[in-house]
């Protein structure tokens, strides 16, 4: 009998430390360029007979079997134990931080398992951060993955981009459960608020500045959207400890840091 698909007390004796699940498609074979294949070799050292986590993305997670390995690839078995865990029900709107921040903080909310990530622009937002190499689509989506292979979770955020605060509360609008951080007088502490309706049919959508804050004008667009202002505290935060710490507070609140059976 298979174990419990959340059960995944075994897998670090598997894998290691340095990667908790290795991902794939529909292949059951990888040439010695992929970096997986470096990673299977060089980091874990496994060899023919042996297993590691591995998981289909926005699939089943289990064990693979490795049949064949050598200077031309590896080949392997996938044995399934356990379904595809789901995402939690909070969507993050981010500013655009820097660059170097952007793959953090990607890699961090794909790893505490926030369900969409909408990275926009803002008024006070250096605009050269959009057009950098990490906010390029393939290489943002690339980070996200690394966040959810850390995680050990095959379910992959959503990523969007967007020019404009204006245009990603488009997108949000009809949403009911809507929060912005901001340093405001008139904020009440995130963790203070009723989450009681938060559900995969009513998720919460959760906005952070980037690192200059919002204008007058942002905030008169998330007044208008329905958000509720709310803060972290009286100290001024970067863009990816702010937004880290605003889902972990929200995943407690509304009960996600629960394994979700």
């Amino acid at each position: 009998m298979y174990p419990s698909p959340y059960e995944k007390s075994n897998c670090s004796d598997i894998l290691g430390p340095a990667m908790n699940i290795v991902f794939f498609e529909s292949e059951r074979e990888i040439s010695p360029s992929d970096e997986r294949y470096q990673h299977i070799t060089r980091v874990l050292k496994k060899s023919v007979g042996d297993t590691f986590c591995s998981g289909i993305k926005n699939g089943p997670e289990g064990i693979a079997h490795i049949t064949r390995l050598d200077d031309s690839g590896l080949s392997f078995d996938f044995e399934e134990r356990g379904p595809m865990r789901p995402l939690h029900p909070i969507r993050m709107i981010v500013g655009f931080p820097r660059p170097i921040q952007l793959r953090r903080l990607l890699r961090d909310l794909s790893s505490l398992g926030a369900s969409e990530i909408m990275l926009a622009g803002t008024d006070l937002g250096e605009k050269s951060y959009r057009d950098s190499r990490l906010a390029n689509p393939e290489v943002a989506r690339k980070n996200i993955i690394d966040g959810c292979m850390q995680a050990g979770a095959t379910a992959i955020p959503e990523l969007f981009m967007y020019a404009s605060v204006d245009q990603v509360l488009a997108r949000v609008h009809e949403l009911p459960v809507k929060i912005v951080l901001d340093v405001s007088p008139q904020a009440v502490p995130l963790a203070s608020i009723d989450f009681s309706g938060v559900s995969d049919q009513c998720p919460l959508v959760l906005a952070i500045g980037s690192e200059r804050g919002w204008t007058e004008r942002e905030r008169g667009l998330f007044n208008d959207a329905g958000f509720t202002v709310c803060s972290l505290g009286n100290r001024i935060l970067r863009t990816e400890t702010a937004a880290t710490a605003a889902l972990a507070v929200a995943l407690a609140c509304t009960g996600n840091m629960e394994e979700r059976k």
